[in-house]
């Protein structure tokens, strides 16, 4: 399956306004700044678990399936219902603040998710 996988945080790009946009405070954006996340996706078709693991030993694991609502947990651990769809060959869900796609570029993971006019990019490389 195209997102099955485990990656391993490469680069971001607008992180500190991003995190900002959300009303993180600067002592959480800078903690957070230098995580090392690593991102584990199993697919089974149309059924996903992620699972994305922080420096200091935090998992964060969401199990969903495309098409049909879902309670997701955000790395703030805040849960909310959504529904995770495709399109084309990205995953796209709207969080309580932000819309935020996934897809697999060759051996990369790209995120992007987009708030009040910022867009925060998380770019992973393939690890196995």
């Amino acid at each position: 399956m195209a997102f099955s996988g485990k990656f391993e945080l490469e680069s971001e790009k607008n992180y500190d306004e991003f995190m900002k946009r959300l009303g993180q405070s600067s002592e959480v954006i800078e903690k957070a700044r230098n995580f090392k996340t690593i991102t584990e996706i199993q697919q089974n078709g149309q059924d996903f678990t992620w699972a994305q693991s922080y420096s200091g030993g935090h998992i964060m694991t969401n199990k969903f399936t495309i098409g049909k609502e879902s309670e997701i947990q955000t790395m703030g651990g805040k849960k909310f219902k959504a529904t995770v769809q495709m399109e084309g060959s990205k995953l796209v869900v709207d969080f309580p603040n932000y819309h935020h796609t996934s897809e697999v570029v060759g051996d990369k993971l790209v995120e992007i998710s987009t708030v009040g006019g910022v867009t925060y990019e998380r770019v992973s490389k393939r690890v196995a």
